[in-house]
């Protein structure tokens, strides 16, 4: 079998990651350039940040690797979901990319990425997977070639809604981090717990705990918001755990960093008989590296893509994606 030596472009938000994957999964550069943040994300910002940057990030990315540009046979891009000026920045210097040095570009879904890169590293099989990040949160397990939504946000999602949160009690950017530690010295205070079916709600226990400032400490707040929302998602992710019988849970996206997420997804997880696992940071975040190797599995069962094809789509729904690298 042909090595495959993919390049992959992550751009969907403030961070710019470029990855390098070579077709037997081994990981051979993964560099990430994040835009400071103060006051959340300006997507023209952060696709101007991007395109200052993309050229160092893809060089850094080729010395680690220890390879050039006419080492690479596959370049792959985020196509979406995302910010439609980040998305565009990483298709054109994709595209730049296929078209000088003649290989093929694929467009990958930056979701399933994140459940592929989890799989690759975790070594596991066919889990449930709980996706939470700063843009999406999703209940998502694998079924008759595609991957399935259990449950998702109906609203903002949860690591928008604790960066909201840090931003106004003025806890600076990231905030989930601050959050997480001052949530170590809080005591329970009531919050909104909004699970509709298997959908979640978070904007208003956001509005409640702002509001909740005024009368309360901010570590119980944080407790209780990190209490309130952790356990919302742990009721959903079992729920789908349950219907979907599946023996291997899953946790990906930038929040799945929080120990106490993890500590209640393990717990749930050992009293179902089914294994938890969770990627280490570097690839739980948005990284180039996911983009590489989601892009190996497509390449490799056959998906093709003229640059006509290669467009951004905002709005990139994970069930869209007919998966023919699974059984």
């Amino acid at each position: 079998m042909i090595r495959v030596i993919c390049l992959g472009i992550e751009g969907t938000a403030q961070k710019l990651g470029v990855g390098i994957v070579d077709s037997s999964g081994k990981i051979l550069a993964n560099i990430t350039k994040y835009q400071p943040l103060v006051a959340g994300i300006h997507p023209r910002e952060a696709a101007q940040h991007h395109a200052e940057h993309m050229k160092d990030v893809i060089k850094k990315s080729l010395q680690k690797s220890k390879l050039t540009l006419d080492d690479i046979t596959l370049v792959a891009f985020s196509k979406g979901p995302g910010l439609g000026p980040c998305l565009r920045v990483a298709a054109i210097a994709a595209r730049t990319i296929a078209l000088i040095k003649k290989i093929p570009i694929i467009g990958v879904n930056h979701c399933i990425a994140h459940i592929e890169i989890g799989r690759l590293i975790n070594r596991v099989e066919d889990p449930l997977t709980l996706y939470v990040s700063g843009g999406n949160t999703q209940v998502i397990a694998f079924d008759e070639g595609r991957y399935r939504v259990f449950g998702e946000t109906l609203d903002i999602a949860i690591g928008n809604c604790i960066d909201q949160f840090a931003r106004t009690a003025n806890l600076g950017s990231p905030g989930g981090p601050k959050v997480e530690k001052l949530a170590l010295n809080g005591k329970y205070i009531p919050l909104p717990y909004v699970v509709k079916g298997m959908d979640l709600s978070f904007s208003g226990i956001y509005t409640a705990a702002v509001d909740s400032l005024k009368h309360h400490k901010i570590e119980d707040v944080c407790f209780s918001l990190q209490e309130t929302a952790f356990s919302m998602l742990t009721e959903v992710t079992e729920r789908a755990l349950a219907h979907t019988e599946k023996d291997e849970v899953m946790l990906v996206g930038g929040v799945g960093a929080n120990k106490r997420l993890q500590e209640m997804l393990r717990t749930m997880s050992g009293e179902h008989g089914a294994t938890f696992t969770v990627p280490q940071p570097e690839f739980l975040g948005d990284n180039g590296a996911m983009i590489a190797w989601l892009g190996i599995l497509m390449y490799s069962s056959g998906e093709k893509q003229s640059i006509e094809e290669t467009n951004v789509k905002q709005r990139f729904r994970t069930d869209e994606v007919i998966v023919k690298w699974r059984e």
